[in-house]
């Protein structure tokens, strides 16, 4: 016979439930994101446009969730965050609807707009909901359980973007990544407790946060990570078809293993983020530079190169939930506002690095490309490892419906490292 669950055990399966609708949410806005990209050539064909016109679908998506990640914290900070999430759920299904409908490719265009205020919001404010809806000692395995949706959709958004333009109309790609949304708004619905907002944000309370040296370090390091690992995966396929020379089934194995492995290194490296942040970090961020650069040096080995892309998957996988777990540290404000500026960043940066890795294969070619992100990368690790060695995490301040100041001394604070 089993025992009745305590209302303790009842209370974290409910919130293990909701952290699980948070995830579906997250995997259904990021798989909306990159769903395009594998249906571009006929959403072209479709709409009459140029095929670089129909790029501006990704491209402008990432814009506006860099606006939308402040935005939507300071207009929002007052409410429930369960509202705020449904809401911003409920705006990822009238995106996917309104592209699935799109008379034109201005509509579509709009519906992307909606998309990326969805994207840019949700991460600002889901991304630290795990530490309010399970125990502090799970908060980080909550939150990679989030973040795994990114990772999950990812692997899966490109091959079942081609497989829809294969088989039927660009529009239902829409339709699947509006239903998956559509799913994860019930459940959050029905799964999310109440969630009262903890601390009123305003514009100057983001501005304040670059005067916190734990913030101005997480938010460098973002973005020297994020700029060197777009620079050189932008450009994996090419260097897998015109370096190492393998045939297109290869290249769809190398990806499929790089995101595979992504998923395992969200976990694995979340697991070890509790004993030491800032060496986990820094070890992943070095792995990583170190697989860019010898790269090219294995061109000439198909196996070596598919292996290495797989461990390059492996740390990447882990980082971005490195990040957030330093950045949500980084705010007396609390963990949305180092958030949404984390958000902000990412995006830019994520699109700087495409553009000027574009530049660096271009003029000097694919290896130089990765020598310079791998040389960048490997920079920024180690200045990581340095700066945040000596830094400190931030206690929230300030109770609900107060404005937190993110100037406040952090002296007292204790190390997490």
């Amino acid at each position: 016979m089993t025992a009745a669950r305590t209302p303790t055990e009842a209370a974290e399966g409910r919130g293990w439930l909701g952290v699980s609708s948070v995830a579906l949410g997250s995997f259904a806005i990021v798989l909306s994101e990159f769903l395009p990209i594998g249906v571009l050539p006929a959403i072209s064909s479709g709409l009459d446009v140029r095929i670089g016109t129909a790029g501006l679908l990704v491209v402008l998506t990432g814009l506006f969730a860099a606006i939308a990640a402040p935005v939507v914290t300071v207009a929002t900070s007052a409410l429930d965050r369960r509202l705020v999430l449904a809401g911003l759920s409920a705006l990822l299904v009238v995106s996917d609807a309104l592209a699935a409908l799109a008379p034109s490719f201005a509509v579509l265009l709009v519906a992307r707009v909606l998309l990326g205020t969805s994207l840019g919001g949700f991460w600002a404010v889901g991304a630290g909901l795990a530490g309010r809806l399970v125990p502090p000692a799970d908060a980080i395995r909550g939150t990679a359980v989030i973040t795994a949706g990114i990772s999950v959709a990812t692997v899966v958004s490109l091959p079942l973007g081609a497989a829809v333009s294969a088989l039927t109309s660009w529009r239902v790609a829409f339709v699947i990544g509006g239903a998956i949304g559509l799913v994860a708004l019930g459940l959050q619905l029905m799964t999310l407790p109440r969630m009262p907002a903890t601390h009123r944000v305003r514009v100057a309370t983001l501005g304040a946060l670059f005067r916190v040296p734990r913030a101005r370090i997480g938010l460098l390091a973002a973005a020297v990570l994020f700029f060197s690992q777009f620079a050189a995966y932008t450009f994996v396929s090419p260097y897998l078809e015109d370096v190492v020379a393998v045939g297109p089934g290869t290249v769809t194995l190398a990806l499929l293993l790089f995101g595979i492995a992504g998923i395992v290194g969200n976990f694995v490296i979340g697991a070890l983020l509790g004993r030491s942040l800032v060496g986990t970090t820094a070890a992943a961020e070095i792995v990583l530079a170190a697989t860019v650069l010898l790269l090219p040096s294995l061109a000439h080995s198909t196996p070596g190169a598919v292996a290495l892309v797989a461990v390059w998957g492996f740390v990447w996988g882990g980082l971005p939930l490195a990040m957030q777990t330093w950045m949500s540290t980084a705010s007396p404000a609390g963990a949305e506002t180092g958030l949404s500026l984390f958000v902000t960043t990412i995006q830019l940066v994520l699109a700087a690095g495409s553009v000027l890795g574009g530049v660096a294969v271009t003029s000097w070619g694919i290896d130089a490309d990765f020598r310079l992100a791998g040389v960048v990368a490997l920079v920024g690790a180690l200045a990581f490892l340095a700066l945040g060695s000596r830094s400190r995490a931030v206690d929230p301040v300030g109770s609900p419906g107060e404005d937190a100041d993110p100037r406040e001394s952090t002296e007292a604070a204790a190390p997490s490292r």
